[in-house]
């Protein structure tokens, strides 16, 4: 590869989903580095006082400060566009504040926001907390309704905001139908995509306006750091975005932005073999807990939604247990092999329950609402031998006499 052919859209528009995690992006120095360089600098200097001003006017291209621009964080937001098709991407430093500044970049008090019920727990504070503090209002709604979407709607509506598949709940929501409502009616729409990636899924090819993600997760993908990452067209992400993030600093760190492009190399490996262990140990455990939810599974109910907006179910799914916490609990407890942990998107197969952590911070009638009951467990399978991860399953349920 030449030094700036991963920068160049001519050669870039050639290349593969594969080759694009793995080269898009990419810009060597002068040294003809093969992996891609780590850029530790707070600042950058300039030849002349001229060029500084010139830089800050936007009359020349060039860093300015790490907190605006970044030579590794670059590349990987060039690479994330590329994988994403869309036009632009800004990394962050997490996935919530990729959630944040994707909404608040975008909206004023009085503005209305409309938003899947079914959402990360601190997403859901988001909406339910953080909005209405600053004058906006929101509407939470079943994100499977269409009909409820379209009911939703008020003038001064801004902004769709939905996950799919959410977390824990996996509900699969019709992108086509709920981003074609949202356009219809001039409303931004905002999918969080974190669950599957741009290597299973791609909101913006039915319509979605932002893509928003915790790089944390899958991109990532080995529990090593925290990142976000928000797509969009250019003039959202220059001239809607770019204000918002320039003047807050949720910024990304270069190691940490150097990382996730090294995960991003084995995306798509991972999230595919994942993806089969996954489902081998969904149907393991179908039948013997009270209810499996995995789109992969045709007991979902949007698996066929899924199989269409997928390339696979993914490596995360959720699980009734019965019998209330203490059954949940004493399945984790009894656990040797799976970690009991809130992350997702690990190599290693974790496991959680979602009342107690991720989703503490949500009322309970709201959780009960959306279906995340005290015996609810949520699991990532991981890349270990599938069969090593039932084991350890079946060993944890015949402690708890299941």
């Amino acid at each position: 590869m030449k030094r700036k052919s991963g920068q160049n859209p001519e050669i870039t528009r050639t290349w593969r989903p594969a080759t694009l995690a793995v080269r898009g992006g990419s810009a060597r120095t002068e040294y003809g580095e093969t992996s891609e360089a780590l850029f530790l600098t707070s600042g950058y200097s300039y030849d002349r006082a001229e060029d500084a001003a010139a830089r800050f006017a936007g009359e020349q291209q060039g860093m300015t400060y790490s907190r605006l621009q970044n030579p590794t964080v670059e590349m990987l937001e060039k690479r994330i566009a590329l994988l994403e098709g869309a036009e632009a991407c800004r990394a962050t430093a997490t996935g919530m504040a990729a959630m944040t500044a994707a909404l608040l970049c975008q909206l004023s008090a009085g503005d209305h926001v409309v938003a899947g019920k079914a959402l990360f727990g601190s997403c859901r504070w988001l909406t339910d907390t953080l909005l209405p503090k600053f004058g906006i209002e929101t509407t939470t709604v079943d994100a499977t309704d269409k009909a409820a979407w379209e009911a939703a709607v008020r003038p001064n509506t801004k902004v769709f905001f939905f996950e799919t598949p959410a977390n824990p709940t996996m509900d699969v929501a019709d992108l086509a139908a709920i981003c074609g409502i949202a356009r219809a009616h001039g409303i931004t729409s905002v999918v969080d995509n974190a669950f599957a990636t741009p290597a299973l899924q791609r909101p913006m090819e039915y319509g979605a306006d932002v893509v928003a993600y915790s790089a944390t997760k899958m991109m990532d993908g080995q529990g090593r750091v925290l990142a976000g990452a928000i797509c969009g067209t250019e003039d959202f992400i220059i001239n809607t975005l770019l204000p918002f993030h320039r003047n807050t600093g949720p910024t990304l760190s270069a190691f940490n932005a150097w990382v996730v492009l090294k995960g991003l190399e084995t995306l798509d490996l991972r999230i595919r073999r994942q993806s089969e262990n996954a489902l081998k140990v969904a149907k393991f455990l179908e039948g013997r807990v009270a209810r499996v939810l995995y789109p992969g599974l045709e007991s979902h109910p949007q698996h066929a939604l899924a199989m269409k907006q997928m390339a696979m179910a993914g490596p995360i799914f959720s699980l009734y247990v019965g019998g209330g916490r203490a059954e949940a609990h004493g399945l984790l407890n009894g656990l040797e092999l799976v970690d009991i942990s809130n992350n997702i998107g690990d190599a290693r197969s974790l496991m959680t329950h979602p009342a107690s952590t991720t989703h503490y911070g949500m009322a309970e009638a709201a959780r009960l609402e959306v279906g995340i009951t005290e015996d609810m467990l949520r699991l990532n399978v991981g890349l270990e031998d599938p069969e090593d991860v039932i084991e350890d399953l079946d060993r944890a349920l015949k402690s708890i006499g299941r």
